[in-house]
């Protein structure tokens, strides 16, 4: 165990030499296994956890008796651990005789290229970079070192990723945006001549899709963190370090900033920019530019249907409810003023 706290800086309370092999929860925990705890809802199995040692913060600890990690950021260090016990294959170098890799594509030796995975001409992948099986690499696209691309990832030409990008199964990089233009009721095919540009320490989730911009790329920046199935259109800018939960529909041209987080369902508009350091909660429609940091939201939270039936009806009648107090503020108004008028004579 002291080995373990060494990877995380932790001060260790209890037997250096316990032997961890492996990471559960609090509950199910046994003693052979290295558990956290990062959320008050979870203290309460503190107590029975079976765990060999417990990753806490100082307080915490101090209402444990059994083997602790002691650390600032329980929830982080569990992080940094996990990759240890992580049991996903390793990649071998090279190219799998089953690969199509063009002849002008430069891999680099120490890139793992999958059984039946395509690189077209003029793509390179950097040092390190596992490119999984059945993946495309599109012309001219660039992938950066230590990079992992899961099974059935896409990739299509001009995309260029940076270094250490995970993106998993079923992800689409480049596709072509929804560009066309009306010409007397018949849609006119806008060709998508921009790219897909992303940055370094991206995470990209199963079945997400970036399109590519229309003129200018689509641009990710570094850090950002996007979950499964997540549509970005064509010309959206996401800044550095912007984590954006699963199901999310962010429409063209839009600018996101640094340092967001988008919960779960949230859809945007196209041609607006939210700025820096703003929270929007789940399933908001984000109609307008945000101009200020902060909490977002929009929509109903969740109550009996009953309640919410007749909460329905209401809404629907707020409109005529609406011009009736109108027209009672005028009525009083009238009133008043010939009381005042009467009053004056």
């Amino acid at each position: 165990m002291s080995a373990i706290a060494a990877m995380v800086d932790a001060r260790l309370v209890g037997n250096p030499d316990q032997v961890i092999g492996g990471l559960a929860t609090l509950q199910d925990a046994g003693p052979g296994q290295l558990s956290f705890l990062s959320s008050s809802q979870y203290r309460k199995y503190l107590r029975s956890t079976r765990a060999g040692a417990v990753l806490l913060t100082e307080s915490d600890a101090a209402e444990y008796g059994g083997n602790a990690l002691i650390v600032a950021n329980p929830y982080a260090a569990y992080a940094r651990l996990s990759h240890r016990f992580d049991p996903k294959p390793l990649a071998v170098a090279g190219v799998h005789p089953t690969a199509v890799v063009a002849a002008d594509a430069q891999i680099d030796p120490s890139a793992s290229i999958g059984p039946g995975a395509v690189i077209e001409s003029g793509a390179r992948v950097g040092v390190e970079t596992v490119v999984g099986a059945q993946c495309f690499v599109g012309a001219r696209s660039t992938i950066g070192s230590g990079g992992w691309l899961a099974p059935r990832v896409s990739v299509y030409h001009d995309v260029h990723i940076g270094d250490r990008v995970v993106i998993q199964s079923g992800a689409v990089l480049g596709s072509e945006g929804f560009g066309f233009a009306n010409d007397g009721g018949h849609w006119e095919k806008i060709a998508q001549i921009g790219g897909v540009s992303v940055g370094n320490d991206v995470e990209i989730g199963a079945n997400t899709t970036i399109d590519r911009g229309a003129l200018a790329d689509t641009c990710i920046g570094d850090g950002v963190k996007l979950d499964n199935q997540i549509h970005i259109a064509h010309n959206v800018h996401i800044g550095d370090h912007t984590a954006i939960a699963a199901c999310v529909g962010i429409s063209g041209s839009t600018h996101i900033g640094r340092h967001c987080t988008i919960a779960g369902g949230v859809g945007m508009v196209g041609h607006i920019e939210i700025c820096d350091n703003v929270f929007v909660t789940g399933m908001t429609m984000v109609t307008r530019s945000i101009t200020e940091p902060g909490a977002y939201s929009s929509g109903t939270a969740m109550q009996p249907a009953v309640e919410w039936r007749k909460s329905a009806a209401r809404f629907r009648q707020l409109d005529s409810l609406a011009k009736k107090v109108q027209q009672l503020e005028k009525e009083l108004l009238a009133v008043t003023r010939d009381s005042h008028d009467s009053s004056e004579s």
